[in-house]
């Protein structure tokens, strides 16, 4: 689905927690998270903590929807 809408020229930011099942799947944005049941949090964080990281891996989104990229990128912390 994101090759799809990609195709239509909206960008896309895959946020996932296993980053080569979204290579294969053909993501071009690809934003690591944190773990599989927790893709965007960590509850054993404070509450200030877990908001702080939810707030940096937005802010990373944003930062890889506005990057024109050509191949496939990962965009790391």
């Amino acid at each position: 689905m994101v090759k799809e809408i990609e195709r239509c020229g909206i960008p896309v930011v895959h946020m996932c927690t296993v980053v080569p099942i979204s290579k294969t799947v053909g993501a071009n944005r690809i934003i690591p998270t944190i773990a599989i049941p927790h893709p965007l949090g960590n509850p054993a964080l404070t509450k200030e903590d877990e908001k702080n990281l939810r707030r940096r891996l937005l802010q990373r989104a944003l930062k890889a929807l506005q990057t024109e990229i050509h191949v496939q990128t990962v965009f790391e912390e």
